[in-house]
């Protein structure tokens, strides 16, 4: 197949991301909003990609990847996030800045520069702000358990394992209060009144969060503490 263009793959890989993983149909104004682009912009990709067998697409029914269009999604997903994983483990960029950067670099074509590269980094599981790298076949490797810590219940001690990599004030504000992934908390007390909640880090530290905080933050359970 004829190399495609930028967008179109980006077009692709936003469509795995709001397909759940290409398990659910696409609406137009979700891409739409997704991308920051006009539906009639929108449509007119779709056509497009559909003619190249890339998406399936139904006016006002939405759309979902063809197997081929899943794979080269998943190509690209793959290859930005390795690239952020190099540049946040041998680059020293804090994990707010390499989104961007990643943007650019994944739409290099080599694949044996991302060979090369997944070899160099040691095959990661995971990128800086812990979702999956899928591996050269197109595999990807899930968290067995996805718990937002504004589901966790008072007196829990958890792992952070995933951040929302969406919001750059949510990694900054995370970074500023050194709560990185692999950070082990204490969720100490839980506030109904608007959802907020008291932790306590490993280092004795003891730090308020909110609701908008807490809902982009994904850990693993670790144990129940001693009333």
């Amino acid at each position: 197949m004829k190399s495609l263009s930028h967008s179109e793959e980006n077009y692709l890989k936003e469509i795995f991301h709001l397909s759940g993983n290409n398990e659910n149909r696409v609406a137009t104004n979700a891409l739409a909003g997704r991308l920051n682009t006009k539906a009639s912009s929108i449509t007119d990709m779709l056509q497009k990609l559909a003619d190249k067998k890339l998406v399936e697409y139904v006016k006002y029914k939405g759309c979902f990847l063809t197997e081929t269009g899943e794979k080269i999604a998943v190509q690209i997903i793959r290859k930005h996030r390795l690239w952020e994983t190099f540049l946040v483990n041998k680059l020293n960029f804090g994990w707010e800045e390499v989104h961007d950067v990643a943007e650019q670099l994944e739409h290099i074509e080599s694949l044996k520069l991302i060979d090369s590269l997944d070899h160099f980094l040691n095959y990661p599981k995971f990128d800086p702000h812990g979702d999956p790298i899928p591996d050269k076949e197109g595999k990807i490797e899930y968290r067995k358990s996805k718990i937002k810590l504004l589901e966790i219940p008072a007196q829990s001690r958890v792992e952070i394992v995933r951040v929302n990599e969406d919001s750059l004030d949510l990694l900054r504000f995370l970074d500023r209060q050194r709560l990185m992934l692999g950070t082990v908390v204490d969720l100490v007390e839980k506030f109904p009144f608007d959802d907020s909640v008291r932790i306590r880090v490993e280092d004795g530290r003891e730090i308020n969060l909110s609701k908008k905080v807490i809902e982009n933050i994904i850990v693993k359970f670790i144990a129940k503490l001693n009333s």
